[in-house]
């Protein structure tokens, strides 16, 4: 009776170079980090401190997968972001000690269900149904952070959707670095091993549709490929 309700399986993320897999843990969001998206949302960034919101751990899809359009949405948007995959544990760490907590880097994609988004901040709702839904964080292999820069902090990061380029932008754009955003969120939550922590996405947001292949990728990471199906 004990294992009535154990899982079956719990939701993993390749890690390059590899036979073994990253589980994952949770997945932690940072919103409006980028000044020009926080711009193009209609909100000033120079006056927020950071923020955050979560998905489930098995929202994400591998690359190279067919992502299904969620339900419930006419405006489903991509957003290309930085994903730091935590290895160590930690709760309220400095900004100078983030970078010890850190296992690895991915691209990730913050899909998102726009329209219920902005009826949920006009209601001054939960925004839990367009960023949480099923499905939603495409995400490529961890590079460990032995193999790239650490903490990664400058490289192009970009999207283009069936070969047109839709976001470019460059790291050191982000208004909060990695460790500063690890720092913050610990000083909120236990950070433990196998948290996924999307960083935040550059301007150039837009809508994607059925059949529309989406490409994505940071200097020195995988590209992220995937077709919404």
């Amino acid at each position: 009776m004990s294992d009535l309700f154990a899982p079956d399986h719990y939701p993993t993320v390749a890690i390059a170079g590899s036979e073994r897999r990253f589980a994952v843990h949770r997945i932690y969001c940072v919103g409006r980090n980028y000044a020009a998206h926080a711009r193009e949302m209609g909100n000033d960034p120079e006056r927020e401190p950071p923020f955050f919101f979560t998905k489930p751990a098995d929202a994400v899809m591998a690359n190279g997968s067919a992502v299904p359009y969620p339900p419930r949405t006419e405006n489903l948007h991509h957003e290309v972001e930085l994903v730091v995959a935590i290895g160590v544990a930690g709760s309220a760490v400095s900004t100078a000690d983030a970078h010890k907590l850190v296992f690895g880097y991915a691209v990730g994609n913050d899909l998102t269900r726009r329209d219920l988004q902005q009826a949920a901040r006009d209601e001054r709702r939960p925004w839990d149904t367009s960023k949480g839904f099923d499905y939603s964080a495409p995400l490529t292999a961890i590079h460990p952070a032995q193999d790239t820069a650490a903490p990664l902090a400058t490289g192009t990061i970009w999207l283009q959707v069936n070969g047109e380029l839709r976001q470019s932008a460059d790291l050191a754009d982000m208004i909060w670095t990695v460790p500063e955003i690890i720092a913050e969120l610990s000083a909120l939550y236990a950070l433990q091993p196998g948290d996924l922590i999307f960083t935040g996405t550059p301007a150039g947001v837009g809508a994607v549709q059925r059949g529309d292949t989406l490409e994505a990728g940071i200097a020195g990471l995988d590209t992220l490929i995937n077709t919404i199906v």
